[in-house]
């Protein structure tokens, strides 16, 4: 039987093929505060809506409305989308997609890809999917075994599907596709298998490559302009010079370099740029690649047309910890120093929160959002280099009585970082920044390994604890001034906060726990207003979206993702998942695998 679509008004008279309709068409729905039709709710990743049917003084009075079973046991990355009368989820590994009616919840079709299982075991860590993306009435799916299909929105049917990667070497995705244009976006994933991080955009009518960038190696094959591509070089910015990658690597290292990309993608339509991190340099063990391994650990700004980096900014050289930059860069027009700024707002795994002029790539404030941070003393304003503590260094090339098998302790943050992928929101009615954040520190041992494609390319022994000294538990969700560099409140959580956050204009900013709690707090001073126990821990984002008069906030519970590995695969050893595993032991006292999407409503 035919399913019944009542597709919003701006959508029906939109979609339309065409370059510049696919630009005016999410441009124009992502301001329709009643939907929620990409990822992070806009291009510019602020996770912030206009609805404020509930807010800070009647949120106590939310209600379950409905729940839905994915049926899926491991982590839940990601959010839902929401167009018009449809609402549509996605699942880990085996990436099943729902079409849900917001009118009775039933299932108007539900697509199901058939890949090859080998694919799990070299998924890093958990077999997560961060969600969908939608144009031009297609919903679009990055599978695990790195095919990306397009899907009518309508009927889900396929539509077309294309080969991103190979899974035999270790390249897989768990990202959001993102659409930009008339361009679908996606990355890559396998630092931990040796990949060579890219980016690449495809056509959203036909599937066809339209360009591809690498993260390391030859200046062609990254899309680099020697003489126009710039960074920030003794207090400015300066062209990145010839080979400015290959010269930071040893031999052909960079092959096997890492530098891959799998988190959250941002766009700036005036600018005609896409913005996005590059993850560790592979392998984990330091002393096995000196330099400082071009452009692992990099923030681009890429035109979106062509591939083409107008700038780029390094924040780890020669990372020895495992500090990804792949979080999300927010977008955000704000006052820095007492100028107006097209500002770029990235809170970095290496635990310093960085603002940048997202134009020119200027460096304008980079300072710890945890407290507890101290592998680096701070971030030299010249030189944009962090200044390491030798103490907490885990490679003989920073400090030579380090290297493999030596195993230094006490480093803060953990390889997970001040904050792994789970997004911050932004509010643009007092410019602050809403950050779920971990409260984590490590123990690191480095160890020799050879690359054999497609096995692990580690190379490090972890074990995770919570910060010493502090209030004993492993997380916080805290305000963040980026003008300022400073915390604005903090609240204190027993575990990490791996859930995206979300801000509305009602002033309650609402995230979840990995113990499974959903939470709201006042946008001024955090102040709890209500909580509610989900079936499961929290590593999804929290999304809201408007029907029929109505306003619902929803989430997906499920534990697991890097955080919540030792419940989603069954694993014992404290140092196995990369050392969280025993640092998030204490997990199993209070939640339990299953996916489930709960949606909240005022009575």
């Amino acid at each position: 039987m035919r399913a019944k679509f009542k597709w919003p008004l701006a959508l029906m008279a939109l979609a339309v093929p065409g370059l510049a309709a696919a630009n005016a068409e999410l441009a124009k729905l992502q301001k329709d505060p009643k939907q929620w039709v990409m990822p992070a709710g806009n291009f510019y990743n602020w996770r912030y809506s206009e609805l404020k049917q509930i807010n800070k003084d009647n949120v106590k009075n939310l209600r379950v409305a409905w729940q839905f079973s994915t049926g899926v046991l491991r982590g839940h990355e990601g959010g839902p989308l929401v167009l018009g009368d449809t609402l549509y989820v996605h699942t880990p590994f085996p990436n099943k997609v729902f079409a849900i009616s917001l009118d009775d919840y039933s299932i108007k079709w539900k697509y199901e890809p058939k890949q090859d299982p080998s694919v799990i075991p070299v998924m890093c860590c958990d077999t997560v999917n961060r969600g969908l993306a939608y144009a031009e009435g297609k919903i679009f799916l990055q599978q695990a075994d790195t095919t990306l299909v397009a899907l009518d929105a309508k009927t889900g049917k396929e539509l077309w599907k294309t080969v991103n990667g190979n899974p035999k070497i270790g390249e897989t995705n768990t990202n959001a596709p993102h659409v930009f244009k008339d361009k679908v976006f996606t990355g890559i994933s396998g630092g931990e298998f040796g990949v060579r991080g890219f980016i690449a955009a495809y056509d959203i009518n036909t599937g066809k490559q339209v360009w591809k960038c690498y993260s390391t190696g030859p200046d062609n094959e990254m899309c680099f302009d020697p003489d126009k591509t710039m960074t920030w070089t003794d207090g400015k910015m300066a062209p990145v010079g010839k080979d400015s990658s290959l010269k930071t690597w040893q031999g052909d290292q960079w092959k096997i370099g890492g530098g891959t990309t799998w988190g959250w993608y941002s766009y700036d339509p005036d600018l005609n740029l896409m913005y996005y991190g590059s993850g560790n340099p592979s392998t984990w063990n330091p002393t096995q690649r000196p330099g400082d391994n071009k452009w692992s650990m990099t923030i681009f700004a890429r035109d979106v047309d062509t591939g083409q980096a107008k700038w780029v900014y390094q924040m780890t050289p020669h990372d020895e910890w495992d500090y990804d930059g792949v979080n999300e860069m927010i977008l955000a027009d704000i006052t820095v120093k007492g100028k107006k700024r097209k500002a770029l707002v990235h809170f970095d795994r290496n635990g310093f929160a960085y603002t940048m002029d997202r134009a020119s790539g200027e460096l304008l404030v980079a300072e710890k959002y945890d407290p507890k941070v101290n592998w680096a003393t701070h971030v030299d304003m010249k030189t944009g280099r962090p200044q390491v503590v030798k103490k907490y260094a885990t490679s003989k090339h920073t400090s030579p009585d380090r290297g493999p098998d030596i195993n230094v302790k006490g480093i803060c943050p953990a390889a997970l970082g001040s904050k792994d992928q789970q997004p911050a929101a932004f509010n643009p009615k007092n410019g602050l920044f809403y950050v779920p954040t971990n409260h984590v520190c490590m123990d690191y041992e480095p160890f020799q390994v050879e690359y054999v494609a497609g096995q692990p390319y580690v190379g490090a022994t972890l074990s995770m604890y919570p910060a010493p000294g502090s209030h004993g538990g492993m997380g916080n969700f805290i305000i963040w001034d980026a003008d300022k560099g400073k915390i604005v409140a903090s609240k204190p959580e027993k575990f990490s906060v791996w859930s995206g956050a979300l801000v509305t204009a009602g002033d309650v900013a609402f995230y979840g726990t990995l113990d499974g709690w959903i939470k709201a707090v006042d946008t001024k001073d955090l102040k709890e207003l209500w909580k509610f126990k989900t079936p499961s821990g929290i590593i999804g984002n929290v999304t809201t979206w408007e029907y029929k008069g109505k306003q619902y906030i929803g989430v997906l519970s499920g534990i697991g993702g890097w955080a919540g590995i030792g419940l989603a695969a069954g694993l014992e050893k404290d140092t196995d998942g990369l050392g969280a595993v025993g640092g998030y032991r204490e997990l199993a006292r209070y939640t339990e695998l299953g996916g489930v999407l709960t949606v909240f409503s005022l009575p």
